[in-house]
């Protein structure tokens, strides 16, 4: 039976403004419209389950570009209460919902990537020599906000891309770039779901390995902050959860995968003034929507001048694009990069772009600070940038964040053969774009932490060459 399209995208504004992923929240919506429809599971066979791929296209009262976001629409006559929280709404005599959290399209989903099956322009396609499990029951992990991902016991783990664009997704791209030179520091892939959008092809999910035994480093970054804030008289080094050894071995595996990437897929050379002249467009920008950034911006733009005034070109390849402790998992035997995506407020085209590893080196050093800042902030009134703060959680925090960045270069270093605090003013330039970018990022979704950001763009303008 063919989805009225036109039934369920009346459905879909208020739908899709209370979706995690959705990335448009705040923005008023003009129209919601299905830009394409492809019927997966017919009920052919007699079974009450209907399973069509939706593209929708997604236009808003601004004027901004057209959004495109992907949905599996399930229908049944009748949906069981586990599903009730998903649900769209009544499209003809069917209920329709989100798919993914039936059990029965995700073991669908499986057996279409195992098998290597093509719907129309959709093809599912299993990853050479993959071990893809069969008859695992799939459940949806809810910890992601862009994406929406589907465990599979301890063996697997679907990922699919909410936001379309036309192009190979970098997630996609760059696993199967490491999986060509046998990396180890992230979850192997197993297969993958593409397809075209606006006549191009575009990557629509991944099947990787799942980390079932694993932790992820944001908490594992908090926990540590808590055990050092919790104790009065303790240093840093002395609290039983200090951090520094893992921030060490982090730093050694991101300067691995960094290796890794450049011998999968090359290197080249950027213009520094090129670079510096985009921080400058995003700091312009930024200041206009955040008043707040205007005591900061003549120090941040010195520190942009100064990188586009060197004579030496900088060395580019392609990296993570948007990393932090959020995109790492302690296993057993190490550490794990995951979701390399890059920034999703970014274009395509930016994000496949080759860029220095410094700008990876800088997301991680960012996410030292927000770990410890954020738990002072959960705890403590004030606002974290005003130089007049002078708090015992502050200076812990102070402590806590130092070491670990300090720990984290110390395991780069011993890994790439070159210290990244060596180049100073460039190491500096990208934390501050870093967080200018995390400054609107806040303003505009959570401006209760705006002051975590502020705070390190207060450190970073007034200190030297050093990171600690």
């Amino acid at each position: 039976m063919a989805l009225p399209s036109s039934e369920l995208a009346d459905l879909l504004p208020d739908w899709l403004a209370r979706q995690r992923w959705f990335a448009a929240k705040g923005r008023q919506v003009r129209s919601v419209a299905v830009a394409a429809s492809s019927p997966l599971i017919t009920g052919d066979g007699g079974d009450d389950l209907l399973l069509d791929h939706t593209v929708l296209a997604v236009e808003f009262t601004d004027g901004g570009p057209v959004q495109h976001y992907q949905l599996l629409v399930a229908r049944r006559p009748q949906v069981r209460t586990e599903l009730e929280h998903v649900t769209i709404g009544r499209v003809d005599k069917h209920i329709a919902y989100d798919g993914l959290w039936d059990h029965e399209v995700t073991d669908w989903l499986l057996d279409a990537i195992r098998t290597g099956l093509t719907v129309g322009d959709i093809r599912f396609v299993p990853e050479p020599g993959a071990e893809i499990p069969e008859g695992v029951g799939g459940r949806v992990i809810g910890v992601e906000q862009s994406n929406t991902s589907v465990a599979y016991g301890e063996k697997s783990i679907f990922k699919l891309f909410r936001r379309l664009a036309p192009g190979s997704n970098p997630d996609l791209e760059l696993h199967r770039a490491l999986r060509s030179v046998g990396s180890e520091q992230v979850a192997a892939l197993q297969g993958a779901v593409e397809g075209t959008l606006d006549g191009q092809p575009a990557t629509l999910g991944m099947l990787q390995d799942f980390a079932a035994n694993s932790a992820d480093g944001w908490a594992m970054a908090l926990a540590s902050v808590r055990d050092l804030l919790a104790e009065a008289d303790l240093r840093a080094d002395e609290v039983g959860g200090d951090f520094a050894g893992e921030a060490y071995r982090l730093g050694e595996t991101v300067a691995i995968v960094h290796d890794e990437l450049a011998r999968a897929l090359g290197t080249t050379q950027v213009d520094p003034a090129e670079v510096a002249e985009g921080m400058m467009a995003r700091l312009a920008a930024t200041a206009v929507e955040v008043p707040r950034l205007a005591v900061h911006t003549e120090r941040i733009r010195a520190t942009y001048e100064a990188l586009g005034a060197s004579d030496a070109p900088i060395r580019a390849q392609r990296i993570h694009g948007d990393l932090h402790l959020g995109q790492t998992l302690r296993i057993p035997w190490g550490w794990l990069l995951i979701d390399f995506e890059g920034e999703p407020a970014k274009p395509l085209a930016e994000r496949v772009r080759p860029d220095s590893a410094l700008r990876d080196v800088a997301g991680m050093l960012r996410s030292f600070d927000y770990a410890a800042f954020h738990q002072v902030s959960s705890w403590e009134a004030g606002e974290l940038f005003d130089a007049d703060q002078d708090s015992q959680l502050m200076w812990r925090a102070n402590e806590w964040a130092a070491r670990n960045r300090s720990a984290f270069c110390d395991g780069y270093a011993a890994r790439a053969g070159a210290d990244p605090r060596a180049q100073g003013t460039v190491l500096r330039a990208f934390e501050l774009d870093k967080a200018v970018y995390e400054v609107l990022y806040e303003t505009r979704s959570r401006p209760s932490w705006v002051s975590i950001p502020l705070a390190s763009i207060s450190r970073l303008t007034t200190e030297t060459d050093s990171v600690t």
